[in-house]
């Protein structure tokens, strides 16, 4: 057996990040581990405006994970009328679940029927973890109970894709997986011109033009937002998340509007999935950063795994915000990857 090894990957820490969250006004700087060294400045741009503004808003909406199983049925009308059951009733997999965990509890269930094919969808909140382990080992027991009370019902998987784990797809928008997470921000018309070289107008157009419509005729799913996904891994890689799950946190919606003498910008994130317990949180450069983040406290159950998603959500927003002024202004995004990736002037 190979002994383990470990890739190097650069990382800084940007900021501060002006944030407000839960009525509380704080500082922070956030660790992003990347080859794409552009996005330290990008991200530092950004949060230069949270500092010169009021600050970015920061609401988190709901937290839950999620875990689909397949099981089989002699017929359609014997999946369904199972599937009635457990809607009407669904303390059996409630008490399973229940069951697995000290950490975690049943909060939901959706289902579906195609054909003689039974999915359900097990739902549960997670506290500080992100969950992934936790709702697979409680969808195994429900698995279970489900097939003693119905015998005729007979396991088909641990895992049937209406998660929807690691893929695109919109159900985990509309039902909820990870964090529901939205970050605002004001800015005043002076501050974009000075410090964006852009104005409100310009930055809410282009989002309107690229983000939405661009979106719309690539036929993106539940997406409308310009690089989500490059400060998603890198604030994942450096806190030890699962970096995978950066396929269903990015879809994300970017919102610029130019509202009287301002710019009102707020990113949403569906399905930010973080945690601050749970596999890759031991090593000790995650544990470093955690504490460094003050998402070692102690905190109500899942308070500390918000905050991270807070964060990361501010972060995110600082970064989208610069990649778009950037794009107002022909020739600027080029020129600061031929200057920080290729040492050009």
């Amino acid at each position: 057996m190979q002994s383990e090894q470990y890739a190097q990957i650069p990382m800084r820490w940007v900021g501060p990040i002006h944030m407000t969250c839960n009525n509380v006004p704080e500082a922070f700087h956030i660790p992003l581990a990347t080859f794409e060294t552009p996005l330290w400045p990008s991200t530092a741009r950004g949060a230069k405006i949270s500092r010169l503004t009021n600050g970015i808003s920061v609401s988190v909406g709901d937290e839950r994970m999620a875990r689909s199983i397949l099981l089989e049925a002699p017929s359609a009308a014997m999946a369904l009328d199972a599937l009635q059951q457990l809607q009407n009733d669904p303390s059996p997999i409630r008490e399973a679940v229940n069951a697995t965990t000290r950490y975690g509890s049943f909060c939901d269930l959706h289902g579906q029927v195609a054909g003689h094919l039974l999915f359900l969808r097990i739902e549960m909140k997670t506290g500080d973890a992100a969950g992934h382990n936790m709702v697979t080992a409680a969808a195994e027991a429900a698995l279970h109970a489900i097939c003693q009370q119905f015998p005729a019902l007979e396991y088909g998987s641990l895992s049937a894709n209406m998660c929807t784990d690691k893929k695109n797809a919109a159900i985990n928008g509309m039902l909820g997986r990870g964090h529901y997470t939205i970050a605002e921000l004001h800015i005043p018309d002076e501050i974009c011109r000075k410090h964006l070289r852009s104005t409100p107008k310009q930055i809410a157009k282009l989002n309107q033009h690229k983000n939405w419509i661009g979106s719309m005729l690539a036929g993106s799913i539940r997406s409308a937002n310009a690089h989500v996904a490059n400060i998603l891994l890198a604030a994942y890689l450096a806190t030890g998340q699962d970096a995978a799950n950066i396929v269903e946190g990015s879809q994300a919606f970017t919102i610029a509007e130019e509202r009287d003498d301002e710019l009102f910008i707020s990113l949403t994130l569906p399905n930010l999935i973080v945690g601050t317990i749970g596999n890759g949180k031991h090593l000790p450069f995650v544990e470093e950063n955690l504490m460094r983040l003050g998402c070692r406290e102690q905190r109500p159950t899942g308070g500390n795994a918000r905050r991270l998603a807070a964060m990361i959500a501010a972060a995110t927003l600082c970064s989208e915000l610069s990649l778009l002024a950037a794009l107002t202004n022909p020739g600027e995004l080029m020129h600061a990857h031929r200057k920080l990736e290729r040492k050009q002037s």
